[in-house]
């Protein structure tokens, strides 16, 4: 159960445990991966490159960036699909804010024209 970038277990471990039942279990492959897909397409778009296409010739330090930011970006679409499991929406908020920072970090490190030179050629 997984896109090209990360796992759904990883995008489940950082939704928390109140994620919507939707996600869980036998549900994952249905209804986690559609969200990772987007993510990475997402990921795609915001660089100017396409990771997915030359993923198996980047190495690890990229990947790892690529996993967190999809993995994050997943996350945070789970959180906003349901609410309700959480203790309060302040919770998914803070969830969702902290996870679209280190997003919003990685997708700098991809964009960061120093770095792309590093990272295409890894």
């Amino acid at each position: 159960m997984a896109g090209t970038f990360c796992l759904s277990g990883a995008v489940l471990t950082k939704a928390g445990t109140n994620v919507s039942a939707n996600f869980k279990a036998g549900n994952a492959e249905t209804n986690i991966v559609p969200l990772i897909n987007q993510a990475e397409a997402y990921i795609n778009v915001l660089s100017h490159y396409n990771w997915i296409d030359n993923y198996s010739s980047k190495n690890a330090d990229v990947k790892l960036i690529l996993e967190e930011a999809a993995s994050n970006l997943a996350a945070i679409y789970a959180i906003q699909y349901d609410m309700s499991g959480y203790t309060s929406r302040i919770e998914a908020e803070d969830m969702i804010n902290i996870l679209y920072r280190r997003f919003k970090d990685c997708i700098n490190i991809l964009k960061e024209q120093a770095n792309q030179v590093y990272m295409q050629g890894a």
